[in-house]
């Protein structure tokens, strides 16, 4: 499944996870100019980088090579297979090409459990994320939304995190759908530690993966810059719940940037937690507020929310002439056939016809030489659809 990359390229590449911090666009370029094979090299032979590897200090370098000394991507390789896991990079057949689009902020590689392929899956792929304190709407919303999208066989992404994230899981788990999530730690270590039995069952059912090491725990940080992942696997993120300052929000930022979807899922305007998706929504946002409709934005042709319309009321079906016989009665008391004529535009003749029918149909009544609006009950609907 991982083949395609060689095997000096895929230790090097897997050493330098313990090096590089994930989006390290200066270990990006280096990457891209010297090969991992190369970039790992100048970083543990000594004065071998000097002047070569630019952009950065001498003290920041240094610590590189502490990391590239102190790795050992032998170790880190076995951890994944005695999980049942694998480590995916740039060449092998199961890279999601649509990361090449971070550029130089694109993972070295991606520690990755459960058995399905990345590259299929990735493919047809929705993010959902949101706030981690959500109200109880927001956790129905996502539930509902990543079920939806799991029926219709779209693969839910999201953080693992609680909140959105885990609600969206859940969503799709309960649905036997696809779900994929990615960590900000390694793909051995469970956090949140609430939701272990959660990531478990992803590992079964879905794929776990991170850009980092096994054994490697998140910072503040590394949650921001996973997002980026988030947002390049799919091709569309929707955010549920958002404050203004959320990592949902940047994670919707970088799909744009990235030119993918962003969707959001409105709230009550007098919630803070729905104040971040309206500024989305009064941007580049598309409102959604179902599957449905998030499977018809990011989908292939034919992929069609239902259309969506108040009831059906009996007059909706009236034909436009006796639409307007009807609208010419006075709301209250009666009037003669030629007044009734007049006001819909129409000769005698044919408003006293139009009349008659509405008599049959129950719309109005007959009093005298005047005609009327009959009473509060429901007229009959067995009439065909644009004609008498």
């Amino acid at each position: 499944m991982t083949s395609g990359a060689r095997p000096a390229e895929r230790l090097a590449r897997a050493a330098l996870t313990r090096v590089l911090e994930p989006g390290d666009e200066h270990g990006g370029r280096w990457l891209r100019e010297f090969g991992a094979t190369g970039l790992l090299a100048l970083l543990t032979s000594p004065g071998a980088g000097r002047g070569r590897l630019t952009g950065v200090g001498e003290q920041r370098l240094d610590g590189y090579r502490a990391r590239a000394l102190a790795a050992v991507p032998e170790r880190d390789l076995a951890t994944v297979t005695r999980l049942g896991g694998r480590f995916v990079c740039p060449g092998d057949t199961e890279w999601p090409s649509q990361l090449d689009d971070l550029g130089d902020a694109r993972p070295i590689g991606l520690w990755v459990r459960g058995s399905p392929d990345l590259r299929i899956w990735s493919l047809r792929s929705v993010a959902v994320v949101g706030a981690r304190a959500c109200t109880s709407y927001g956790a129905h919303m996502a539930a509902s939304i990543g079920a939806g999208l799991a029926e219709r066989g779209w693969v839910v992404t999201s953080g693992a995190a609680f909140g959105v994230d885990g609600a969206a899981h859940r969503g799709a788990l309960a649905s036997g759908g696809a779900t994929v999530a990615v960590l900000a730690c390694g793909v051995d270590v469970v956090y949140p530690r609430g939701h272990a039995e959660l990531i478990g069952r992803i590992v079964e059912q879905g794929l776990v993966l991170a850009e980092l090491a096994p054994g490697d725990h998140p910072t503040r940080s590394r949650f921001v810059l996973r997002n980026r992942v988030i947002a390049a696997l799919t091709r569309g993120t929707v955010v549920v719940e958002a404050e203004y300052r959320s990592g949902s929000l940047v994670t919707a930022r970088d799909a744009q940037r990235l030119g993918r979807f962003t969707m959001g899922v409105p709230g009550p305007v007098t919630s803070g937690l729905s104040a971040g998706v309206h500024e989305l929504l009064r941007g580049e946002g598309v409102l959604v507020t179902d599957a449905a409709e998030v499977a018809e934005l990011v989908g292939d042709i034919g992929e069609l929310a239902p259309c969506r319309r108040g009831p059906v009321l009996p007059r909706d079906l009236l034909d436009p002439l006796s639409a307007r016989v009807l609208e010419a009665l006075p709301a209250r008391g009666s009037a003669a056939g030629p007044e009734i004529a007049r006001g819909a535009g129409t000769t005698p003749d044919e408003a006293l016809a139009r009349l008659y029918e509405l008599h049959s149909l129950g719309f109005v009544e007959r009093h005298g030489g005047g005609w009327q609006l009959a009473g509060p009950a429901t007229p009959a609907v067995t009439m065909r659809r644009g004609g008498a």
